[in-house]
């Protein structure tokens, strides 16, 4: 496979797991602990590793969330604790997670290693939120939390990635956001208040700019060599489906 293909066959399931961690009961209790709500914990959490920074710098950073609901959370959090601290203990939650679902699971520790390959090789220029997490320190160095921090970055990067292509593609990313799978549901949960754009003229660019995105990401990918990116997505498949079986929760 190439660095392109394996980009774009990587991303969807990435997406999904590198953000499980933060719907977990323990994660959710984290936020309790520290005196926020679970808003303000996803916000700040997510954003946090950028420092004291102004809720707008955020709401750039991030892109896809509305301004106004990055700035309830954010300043919600900030009035309490330190973004940075919120941050770190989101990434021993995601440590934790990765521990107690991630760890058990065979061929974990080769693709923490092939994850932390490819987020080591990725170019973080115009993804402030991917650079900023690369830069923080694991609590963990088990190889379930080393995967899990693993997709947590790539995830990073591939959000960091998809932003630049829609604006570059002309699109807003509330048009974007109503162009993909959850359309105006996923808009509303994003905190953009209708009235919305008609959908239909937005679909193309949409896919202009998923086509970008797995070519920005793509020579993260070089890292590996043919087979070892089938490897990863072999890998991936593998937990992914196991991870979707039932059991108990995080």
């Amino acid at each position: 496979m190439t660095p392109e293909q394996v980009a774009a066959a990587s991303k969807p399931t990435v997406l999904e797991l590198g953000d499980v961690f933060s719907r977990c009961p323990g994660t959710l209790r984290r936020a309790r602990l520290l005196g926020i709500s679970g808003w303000a914990f996803y916000v700040t959490g997510r954003a946090g590793a950028l420092g004291d920074v102004r809720a707008e710098t955020v709401a750039a950073a991030l892109g896809f969330i509305a301004p106004d609901a990055v700035a309830d959370g954010w300043d919600a959090a900030a009035r309490t604790v330190r973004p940075i601290e919120v941050a770190a203990a989101n990434l021993a939650e995601c440590c934790r997670w990765g521990g107690q679902q991630l760890g058990p699971l065979p061929g974990v520790a080769r693709l923490a290693e092939l994850l932390h390959r490819v987020v080591g090789a990725a170019d973080a220029t115009g993804m402030p939120l991917f650079a900023a997490w690369r830069a923080m320190p694991v609590p963990e160095d088990g190889p379930g939390a080393r995967a899990a921090v693993g997709l947590l970055l790539l995830r990073e990067h591939f959000a960091g990635a998809y932003l630049l292509a829609v604006r570059a593609g002309g699109m807003s990313p509330v048009e974007a956001v109503l162009a993909g799978p959850e359309g105006a549901a996923g808009a509303a949960a994003c905190g953009w208040p209708p009235p919305y754009p008609p959908v239909g003229p937005l679909v193309r660019r949409r896919l202009w700019a998923e086509a970008v995105t797995d070519r920005l990401t793509s020579a993260a990918f070089r890292s590996l060599g043919p087979g070892e990116r089938v490897e990863l997505l072999e890998l991936l498949t593998t937990i992914r489906g196991q991870l979707r079986r039932p059991g108990p929760a995080g």
